[in-house]
């Protein structure tokens, strides 16, 4: 399970590190464009229930750690869907990775409106 440390949250974001690395890309890239949006997830079972939402900007720092030492393959397609989704009006919905069917911790990112 990987985290993203943002601003002054105390709390890390847990996101399985295969997705992290995914929304890593799409993050550096909006944010790269000056563009800012929301990032909004459901808490994991060992938090407390509910959702959690955070404005992104550039001008904010912000740390990706992951648990595996080595950087997982990514996969074009999961990336393009991805990217194609942080484009929309409805923001991004981190979905499966057709390759593995993987994703463990739903992510929702959802350009400024």
């Amino acid at each position: 399970m990987g985290v993203m440390f943002y601003g002054n949250i105390g709390e890390p974001i847990k996101i399985e590190d295969r997705a992290l690395a995914h929304l890593t890309v799409i993050i550096a890239t909006k944010l790269r464009r000056h563009e800012s949006f929301t990032l909004s997830w459901q808490h994991t079972a060992d938090d407390p229930e509910g959702r959690s939402t955070i404005w992104l900007h550039a001008a904010i720092p912000m740390r990706f750690v992951f648990d595996a030492p080595e950087t997982p393959e990514l996969n074009r397609e999961w990336i393009e869907r991805l990217a194609a989704s942080a484009n929309s009006s409805g923001g991004i919905a981190l979905v499966p990775d057709h390759a593995t069917g993987a994703l463990t911790v739903p992510v929702a990112v959802s350009p400024d409106a």
